[in-house]
C-alpha cells in the first residue's frame, strides 16, 4: 500500500512533532504508511473532511475520532 494522501500536509506530523523526528517516523509507520485504516485523523478525515479534524487530535486517539465523526 501506498503512503496516507495526507502524510506530506498532516498537521500532527508537521507542527506537533516537528521537534521529536524519530517519535513521528516511527508513529508514521503505524499510522501512515500502508494502511491506515487506525489512524484517528484520516478517519476524520475521510468522514467528515479535512477542515473537520481537530490540530489537536493524535493518530491514535480512535475513540475522540469517532465523537467527532458523530457529531
Amino acid at each position: 500500500m501506498a503512503d496516507c494522501e495526507l502524510i506530506a500536509k498532516c498537521i500532527f506530523f508537521n507542527d506537533k512533532m516537528a521537534q521529536m523526528p524519530k517519535a513521528a517516523e516511527l508513529l508514521k509507520d503505524r499510522y501512515c504508511r500502508g494502511d491506515n485504516s487506525e489512524c484517528a485523523r484520516f478517519a476524520v478525515f475521510k468522514a467528515k473532511g479535512r477542515e473537520a479534524v481537530p490540530p489537536d487530535l493524535g493518530p491514535s486517539q480512535m475513540d475522540r475520532a469517532r465523537q467527532v465523526i458523530r457529531g
